[in-house]
């Protein structure tokens, strides 16, 4: 693998990530004419729920929804320059223009998966799914470094039922300046699951759905893919190596090197819950992970944490979205239409064969 450090013309870091085997030299500068990057984040709690609200008020003016040909993560060609000033590239990774958290306030990147605009991430082969784990997990290891970071998440919005406004396949990296609720409710569960059994909750969980079989869509060697008990979404996979690491660095070979054929197969299949005639199915994925040391986070609390990443859709039938109903968004009080255990039969049935 090699790595190749840039920078674009406003300063904002750029990397090329590229598979080991020939290739020419990265790095080309960005000739646009761009003012410095500025980032002018805020972050305020909620003095009722105690959970932080990020606030971003020039992301306002962000790319929209751009025709292909005006695509800013396509590479920079016949004179048209974009956010990649190279003419071509494997797997990408900058950091966002219009970003939610920035300077001290944590850090936002986005990841190109590919150069090619018509390419999703299921439609990539092992090799680059590999090379973008390879950027996950590194990026993952240097904004652990970052002062202002306190939790990474690499995720991925695909279609427009989501709200993406680029087409272009890729994810973003968050880098919060704080542990996100979500996180903070897990390891409080986590600790209240130790303290009442002296056993950690996350083991406990996947074992269970081993055992049980019912919601296992996928297992192999290294890697466990299951929907979970109590699903929110219409169709949600939870997916967990089987040995327990607490961030994507920890991962071992073994793990690192199954993932791709794992992960390109859940993909394939969501593609195929709803036929052919539905098209692309929109979703979320994404890699809960540890804080990071520099969160602050007892050394015992973030080993007990499992990395795992959850996939999930909002699409529950042909033509049919889950939009969240005034309870749901008002209260957090969820309400599914399709029951676990025959979201995980259907999931089995569009395996590939």
């Amino acid at each position: 693998m090699k790595k190749t450090v840039t920078q674009l013309a406003d300063g904002r870091e750029l990397i090329y990530y590229d598979a080991a085997g020939p290739g020419g030299p990265r790095g080309l500068p960005d000739r646009r004419d761009l003012g410095r990057a500025v980032a002018s984040s805020e972050v305020r709690t909620d003095p009722l729920l105690g959970e932080p609200v990020g606030y971003a008020a020039h992301r306002q003016d962000r790319t929209h929804l751009p025709p292909a040909d005006q695509c800013p993560l396509c590479p920079s060609a016949g004179g048209r320059l974009t956010e990649i000033p190279d003419p071509d590239y494997q797997v990408a990774v900058f950091e966002n223009r219009f970003p939610s958290f920035g300077g001290s306030t944590g850090r936002c990147e986005v990841v190109c998966f590919t150069s090619d605009h018509t390419a999703s991430f299921a439609a990539l082969d092992e090799e680059r799914a590999a090379l973008v784990l390879h950027a996950w997990t590194d990026r993952t290891a240097a904004l652990a470094e970052h002062p202002g970071v306190r939790q990474i998440y690499c995720f991925e919005n695909r279609g427009r039922e989501i709200g993406v406004t680029l087409a272009h396949p890729h994810g973003q990296i968050y880098g919060y300046p704080y542990v996100t609720p979500h996180t903070a409710r897990v390891l409080d569960s986590v600790a209240a699951h130790h303290r009442a059994t002296g056993r950690n909750l996350f083991d406990d969980l996947v074992a269970r759905e081993r055992a049980g079989g019912e919601r296992v869509v996928l297992e192999t060697a290294h890697w466990t893919a299951f929907v979970p008990y109590a699903a929110r979404w219409p169709y949600e996979v939870h997916l967990y190596p089987r040995r327990r690491v607490p961030a994507l660095p920890a991962l071992d070979e073994a793990a690192r090197a199954e993932f791709p054929g794992v992960y390109l197969e859940l993909l394939r299949r969501f593609d195929r819950i709803f036929g052919e005639d539905a098209g692309p199915t929109p979703y979320i994925s994404g890699w809960h992970q540890a804080p990071p040391e520099r969160a602050g986070l007892p050394a015992a609390a973030r080993e007990a944490f499992a990395l795992h990443l959850e996939l999930f859709t909002i699409r529950r039938g042909a033509g049919k979205l889950k939009y969240l109903a005034g309870s749901e968004s008002g209260m957090r009080a969820f309400v599914s239409d399709v029951l676990p255990e025959a979201a995980a039969q259907r999931l089995r049935e569009v395996a590939s064969r």
